[in-house]
């Protein structure tokens, strides 16, 4: 159950990330309260998350999958660049995401 916690967790912080943008830098009151708002959902499920798996597993996990799903929603919503050099290293931090899981013996 902790892994999919901390998979929610991630998927949070990809929202407060893209929200950064959304807000302005958080100088647009309603994207800023819910970049706001992402931001704790995020951390308070990571805290969870914690709880069971060891925290340097989880930390990079969580890390990962916000850093994944941030530089792909920058290219999709905001036109960031999509060179073959940026889109493999976005795989090789999946490729860790996963090893870390399969290393960590499903714990």
């Amino acid at each position: 159950m902790s892994w999919y916690i901390l998979l929610v967790a991630g998927l949070f912080e990809i929202g407060w990330a893209v929200g950064l943008e959304y807000s302005d830098g958080l100088s647009k009151p309603w994207p800023a309260l819910g970049t706001v708002v992402a931001l704790v959902i995020s951390m308070v499920l990571l805290a969870q998350a914690v709880k069971d798996l060891p925290v340097g597993t989880a930390y990079a996990v969580w890390t990962g999958i916000g850093a994944v799903g941030t530089a792909s929603l920058g290219i999709v919503l905001f036109d960031e660049p999509a060179t073959l050099s940026r889109v493999l290293f976005i795989g090789v931090i999946v490729v860790g995401i996963v090893g870390l899981h399969l290393s960590s013996g499903g714990h």
